[in-house]
């Protein structure tokens, strides 16, 4: 009998959890196509509008994700977003991007989402595919935005 698939969750970083979460790494080449974690939280501790989580199997963090937030003005934007590379292909990329559009659903003029990623093989460009998320046309500094409309 094969033991339960870990509950995925979004949880608060905090002062327990910090460490695991600035040690978490993608797969060797794929470190062009996210900053790592200690860049991640020093950024997102000196912006009033990042929302910061461990993604976790069980309670064990397994990736990160930092939002960019500003509920008046209708902007959710997923400003990182990683798994380490040890636990990728095990669905929890998917179900911690299933539970932020959740999450965005039901907060204020929640009615889309953004991303931007840069281009190339072993990108993410697949899996927000994948998620419904759609080009916009806009590029900025080597990076294609990607929206999902949640309407």
């Amino acid at each position: 009998m094969s033991a339960a698939a870990p509950r995925v969750t979004l949880q608060p970083v905090t002062p327990e959890n910090e460490a695991a979460v600035r040690a978490l790494r993608v797969r060797l080449g794929q470190g062009q196509f996210v900053a790592d974690n200690e860049r991640s939280l020093e950024e997102g501790a000196a912006e009033d509008h990042a929302w910061m989580r461990a993604l976790c199997a069980d309670d064990t963090p397994v990736g990160f994700v930092m939002m960019y937030i500003d509920a008046d003005k209708g902007i959710y934007y997923v400003w990182r977003f990683m798994v380490a590379g040890e636990h990728q292909a095990r669905g929890y990329g998917r179900r911690a991007m299933e539970l932020l559009i959740e999450h965005v659903r039901g907060q204020p003029n929640g009615r889309e989402m953004t991303l931007s990623h840069r281009p190339g093989d072993d990108g993410p460009e697949g899996f927000y595919k994948k998620l419904g998320f759609l080009h916009t046309g806009k590029e900025e500094d080597g990076e294609l935005e990607m929206r999902l409309a949640l309407d």
